[in-house]
Parts: structure tokens; sequence; C-alpha cells
């Protein structure tokens, strides 16, 4: 029920407030319910142990320095995603305080958006990188024949559409129509598709390829499609799925 507070979570909101269990009787519900503040679910930071596989893909051109450096990048989406968890579970939501050309839940919300979706970006980055590559493999390979007509010319597709993009290239997969698709993303939240899943994500931000290829951004699309690993691509479609 809605307004049932046991006596437990009486007792953990006035002692994390330092108030004694005698002096609770003078309190009401409401304002104890007050004293509980919400513990957010923080993100796993992610250390050198979660590029490991990564690492693997220096003989395609893509090195050990590009990603221990990509690495920092990627810490940093995560301690920010926690930083404004935090500041949202202590913030106090009065919509009379709620603008939408400036005040805080907006800035907190607007960039909230941006770090969770480069943390999330990049999860997937890192875990589809390091393997074989070469053409795609399991269902996913069908599901790429059915939608380009083949891996080459999905491959095409994929490096133009790198090419053209600000930041991102994410293959997903589309619930609704049942296909796949490279959709383009220019930054962290940009051009979401509901109901998708993403199973792959190619980073095109120049920090994923300046230290090895310059501003050659073919050549290093190129070197990425070297070392995909199609077992965790087809992992993740297959959580999608529900498989």
């Amino acid at each position: 029920m809605e307004n049932f507070l046991s006596r437990r979570d009486l007792l953990a909101a006035t002692a994390a407030a330092g108030i004694s269990a005698t002096g609770m009787g003078s309190m009401g519900v409401e304002q104890v319910r007050k004293l509980r503040k919400m513990e957010p679910k923080l993100v796993h930071v992610p250390t050198e142990a979660d590029i490991a596989k990564a690492l693997k893909t220096a003989p395609a051109g893509i090195s050990e320095a590009t990603h221990k450096a990509h690495l920092g990048l990627w810490q940093g989406y995560a301690n920010k995603t926690n930083e404004i968890r935090k500041a949202l579970a202590e913030m106090e939501m009065d919509p009379a305080k709620a603008n939408q050309i400036y005040s805080q839940v907006r800035a907190l919300k607007v960039n909230y958006a941006f770090a969770y979706g480069g943390y999330k970006n990049h999860n997937v980055y890192f875990d589809t990188i390091g393997g074989n590559g070469g053409p795609a493999t399991g269902d996913v390979a069908g599901l790429i024949n059915e939608a380009y007509g083949s891996h080459e010319a999905w491959a095409k597709d994929l490096k133009t559409t790198g090419i053209g993009a600000r930041g991102w290239v994410y293959l997903a997969y589309d619930h609704d129509e049942e296909r796949v698709f490279n959709f383009i993303g220019d930054a962290q939240d940009t051009f979401p598709s509901w109901n998708s899943t993403l199973i792959l994500a190619l980073d095109v931000y120049e920090h994923a390829y300046f230290l090895d290829f310059q501003t050659a951004r073919a050549k290093y699309i190129d070197a990425y499609l070297n070392v995909i690993d199609w077992d965790a691509v087809n992992a993740r479609l297959h959580k999608g799925l529900g498989k």
C-alpha cells in the first residue's frame, strides 16, 4: 500500500538521520518518509580488464595506446552517469521549480542522457571489438543478408555511414520490422530508434582512431571490420530477442 511504512523502515530512516527511537514517536509518517533517501543504482566504472579483448586489435592497426586512452573517456561517462544519478536522488522533485529554458532538473536530465548514452555506446563498442572480423556469422549473418543482400553490401553501407557520421554508427535490430539497420549517431544521445536493440556500435569520433590513422577515418573503419567479434554481436541479438 502506498502510505505503508514498516517499523523497520522507520527505524532505518530515523537512525540515518540521527534520531532516537524514542523521539520517533512524535514524528509523522510523511516526515519520516522525507528523511529516507533513495540510494541510486550506480553503473560499473570500467577498468583495463574491460578492454582486454580490445587490446588484441593491435595487429590490425588499432593500437593498445588508442584503447587505453579511450578507456579514460569511457570511465568519464560512467563517473558522470553516477554523479548525475546521485544528484537526482538528492534533488527535491518540485514541478514549480522546473523550467524548459533552464532548471536544475532539465540540466541534469539532458546531460544524463548524454552521459549514460556515452556509457552504453562504449559498452557495446568494447564488447563487440577484438574478434576475428570477416563476414558475419550466426543469426546476425542471416539478418544482414536479408536487409542488405550480402555481407559485402552491409560492410559498404557501414563504412559509408561511418564516414557520414559525426560520432557513431549503430547496427540495431528493429523489433517492429524484425530487421537490422545501420543508424547514424552524431552524438552520444542523438537519433535513437525506439524498440530497437543495439547489437554493434562503431565509434567514429577522432579519439577512436587519430593516434593510429590521423584523419584517415576510412582506413580505421577497414581495420575495425577486421576485428568485429561476431559471437558477441550474436549474444547481444539473442539477449534482445529473449533467447
